[in-house]
């Protein structure tokens, strides 16, 4: 007998999404959207498509709030609950790969996310997400950057292969709120070492670099911060908030101790590489871009910079060793950049100036 699932949401002011949205989840049986105080159609137009929709103003503002009361609009037979913001779509075929994954003591599921997509198309941000789980044991817990929580001691997490969900992100829609949500996080959850993360990363994002620095060392202090990947990239923007600063020892320093954090990760090989780069030290450029060349597995995890495994890194190396008067490296480079890359003009003209060496 098949499972019945629910795909459930918030929504404000998202009209312009909402047909794309529900061709992508109609294979759900139910779908509910609470809607938190819309001043364009949304509202209508998802009742026009039959969906499950009540309206609450959740003030002041709390995402693992609105999503707790998103969970009330649930039916009670629900065997599995997907959670789907409205500027998400699943790739066709999801709910079939869904169901053949999940066992009689699956609790939860993971499943391939692509967070954005570059201009030509190509994926960029890609990692595993984790919002599909069993109905009733699980509740959101944060006021931003919410994740899902459990009371229950131990359960089954399975890997729902097949299952893809995009992300196209309304760059229009300012982020600014995040930043006094994450302060309220930490305030509430002082030792709790995610959020600490994140809010040393906010304050890098809005070019607060001392106080980025500040948080994010304290982040690396605290008992909790146990991951190595999140170790690995508090370091690296410690990193980077030293070398906007122009303090370039103190960035070179935190990007070699964020490479023996995470030494088969390339993202903090590449931000080194960049910097001498950036200082013209090609020689040192190329030295690190090479090592990092040698790690041939991508983590799929949210701190995978896409740009660590397309064209970028040759194109980098090509330019290093053309400033070298290596013509055999830098066209050798070239050439793979391009392959991954073929309709890029600027890297076709830099292939003719290094052939002309």
């Amino acid at each position: 007998m098949g499972k019945k699932i629910c795909v459930y949401a918030i929504c404000k002011n998202e009209a312009k999404h909402i047909k794309r949205w529900i061709e992508s989840v109609k294979e759900a049986d139910y779908i509910a959207v609470l809607d938190t105080g819309s001043e364009d159609e949304s509202v209508e137009l998802l009742k026009s498509y039959n969906v499950i929709v009540e309206q609450k103003i959740i003030s002041p503002w709390r995402f693992d709030v609105a999503r707790n009361e998103s969970m009330k609009l649930i039916p009670p037979d629900t065997d599995i609950c997907v959670c789907v913001d409205l500027d998400e779509c699943f790739e066709k075929g999801w709910r079939e790969k869904l169901e053949s994954c999940w066992k009689e003591n699956t609790k939860r599921a993971r499943y391939r996310y692509t967070w954005n997509f570059l201009e030509d198309g190509r994926e960029g941000f890609v990692f595993f997400a984790d919002k599909i789980h069993s109905y009733g044991d699980f509740y959101w817990k944060y006021p931003v950057h919410e994740v899902l929580c459990s009371n229950l001691s131990n359960y089954e997490v399975t890997l729902a292969k097949g299952v893809q969900l995009n992300h196209y992100a309304d760059h229009k829609k300012s982020r600014g709120q995040y930043l006094k949500l994450l302060e309220m996080s930490v305030e509430e959850n002082p030792e709790d070492d995610r959020n600490v993360h994140y809010l040393g990363r906010e304050y890098m994002f809005h070019k607060e670099y001392e106080k980025a620095i500040e948080t994010l060392k304290r982040h690396l202090t605290l008992k909790s911060a146990v991951w190595d990947k999140e170790r690995c990239a508090s370091l690296r923007y410690i990193g980077n908030s030293y070398k906007i600063l122009k303090n370039y020892e103190e960035a070179i320093k935190y990007y070699r101790l964020a490479i023996l954090e995470c030494p088969n990760n390339r993202e903090p090989y590449y931000d080194l590489a960049f910097l001498f780069y950036e200082r013209k030290k090609y020689l040192e450029c190329a030295s690190v871009l090479e090592a990092m060349l040698n790690i041939k597995e991508r983590d799929l995890s949210y701190i995978s910079m896409p740009n660590c495994w397309d064209e970028s890194v040759y194109d980098l190396l090509a330019l290093c060793y053309y400033y070298l008067n290596d013509k055999k490296r830098a066209l050798k480079n070239s050439e793979f950049a391009i392959s991954m890359n073929p309709t890029s003009q600027r890297l076709l003209n830099n292939h003719k100036i290094y052939e002309k060496m």
